[in-house]
């Protein structure tokens, strides 16, 4: 006895465990590099942080020391409203696990129902000696059905929603992670026109000097009318620039507050121009191309959909066997509502059920080629994604090397420049030279002492998109045990 009941026992646990049809999930390889090829070399002028430098953990922003930038991203995460609809999205995706997950279940339904029938005896073929003053019938069924999962189709499609809901979080750490580079961009922007902004305060206060020079030395028969001309020329031209900076300050101070979820009226930022001699850039953790890999959320969103596609295939391929399933009925039913609920009212039925699709003109063959297309498509999305990682990665470190080199030399060529414009005021103001070469020196001064603040700006926008680009401190074990 006791056998029959173990096998018994193993019998029924075999048939709801089943056996999975379909391919074993393996993660495709990706195109890969021992090492970067733009990675900074002894020489290059700036240096990849030592391990005890790297990145702050969930705040990569905090390494440029600017509290002003460190309060303005604190904002975004409670705030920005295309991160709460990313947030949203993977809530939605949540409940994907519980709604397949309840299919591992059997669901049980109740359809209580009173009816009262009398039949007419003029109706054709009646037998009219059947004929009643009607009945009544007072019933409560309780129906349980289950689909035993022979082949795997539920318990997949269970995992197919975890990987989707896991590629949803990805998704929503990506958002964040742009959402915080682009203020961090836009800050910098913003203060990189301050400097701007400030460098032609300057300008205007000294091509106004210039003008009052000229003019006396016109007044005083020592100059020409050109050389008044020219100079009033120098100032309005510089006027407008310094009245055209305002413009992109504007728009970047209105970009970061609708990141920080702000109407652009009610937020404001200081003027803060940003320091560029000597120009203070944050060391870069370093990563290897394979450590990529664990580190961008936009990688692990496309694998968890690789995976979730793999998933289709076996859900796919389930439908070319047959479905076992458990039917139970059982409840009361009566005349009336006395004898409703009496011992003799009750009735049960019970057993099992089984379909099998014999001809379907192909469906299923397409349904299961299909699945096959989806997941050779999202390999391919993820090989292309790495490559795109790669291509990000790299192209930052070329800009970061390049540009250290292209700001020393800019250094030196401002440090010329304002010299040369000294020595030409000098001689003009002791009547050696024409006001032209003033005119060429303070173009060339102007010109120089922008591109230091460009390039200024250009190093720190690389910084943070390298940062953006390497995953900034995320990696896969963040992702959610879902």
């Amino acid at each position: 006895m006791k056998s029959r009941f173990l096998a018994l026992a193993g019998f029924v646990s075999l048939l709801l465990s089943g056996c999975m049809v379909g391919p074993k999930y393996v993660k495709p390889t990706a195109p890969t590099a021992p090492a970067f090829k733009e990675a900074p070399q002894p020489g290059d002028g700036w240096n990849i942080a030592n391990p005890s430098d790297a990145t702050p953990r969930n705040h990569w922003w905090e390494i440029y020391n600017d509290p002003q930038l460190n309060a303005l991203e604190e904002q975004v995460d409670p705030s920005n409203q295309t991160l709460k609809i990313a947030e949203a999205n993977f809530r939605q995706a949540r409940t994907a696990i519980r709604f397949n997950r309840a299919a591992e279940a059997p669901t049980i339904g109740v359809g209580p129902s009173i009816s009262a029938v009398r039949e007419s005896t003029n109706q054709p073929y009646f037998n009219k000696n059947a004929a009643n003053n009607g009945t009544g019938n007072f019933t409560l069924p309780v129906d349980l059905s289950y689909e035993i999962d022979l082949w795997g189709r539920i318990r997949r499609s269970v995992t197919a929603a975890r990987e989707q809901t896991q590629a949803s979080a990805a998704d929503m750490e990506s958002v964040r992670l742009s959402l915080h580079a682009e203020l961090a961009v836009d800050y910098f922007e913003l203060r990189s026109a301050d400097a701007d902004k400030k460098l032609l305060d300057d300008t205007v206060k000294a091509y106004s000097e210039a003008l009052q020079l000229t003019q006396n030395r016109f007044e005083g028969g020592a100059a020409p009318k050109s050389d008044v001309a020219q100079a009033q020329t120098q100032l309005e031209a510089a006027r407008v620039l310094d009245s055209d900076i305002t413009v992109r300050r504007a728009q970047y101070e209105h970009a970061i507050a609708i990141l920080i979820g702000k109407p652009p009226a009610a937020f404001s930022l200081s003027s803060l121009p940003i320091n560029t001699t000597p120009p203070v850039l944050p060391g870069i953790p370093a990563v290897l191309p394979s450590e990529l890999l664990e580190r961008r959320p936009d990688i692990a969103a496309t694998e968890r959909r690789m995976a979730a596609a793999n998933e289709q295939i076996g859900i796919a391929q389930a439908a070319f066997y047959p479905t076992l399933g458990l039917n139970v009925s059982a409840g009361f039913t009566g005349t009336s509502i006395l004898n409703w609920f009496n011992w003799p009212s009750r009735f049960w039925a019970v057993g099992p059920s089984m379909s099998q699709t014999l001809f379907d003109a192909g469906r299923r063959r397409a349904t299961t080629e299909s699945a096959r297309a989806g997941y050779d498509a999202s390999v391919a999305t993820y090989r292309q994604t790495t490559l795109d990682a790669f291509q990000q990665v790299e192209d930052n470190l070329a800009v970061l090397r390049v540009l250290s080199t292209e700001s020393e030399q800019q250094h030196r060529a401002t440090t010329s420049a304002e010299e040369s414009l000294q020595l030409f005021q000098n001689r003009y103001e002791g009547g050696v030279d024409t006001y032209l070469q003033v005119v060429t020196s303070q173009t060339t001064a102007l010109s120089n002492q922008r591109n230091d603040i460009d390039i200024m700006r250009r190093q720190l926008d690389a910084s943070v998109l390298l940062i953006k680009a390497l995953g900034g401190d995320w990696n896969v074990s963040k992702l959610p045990k879902v």
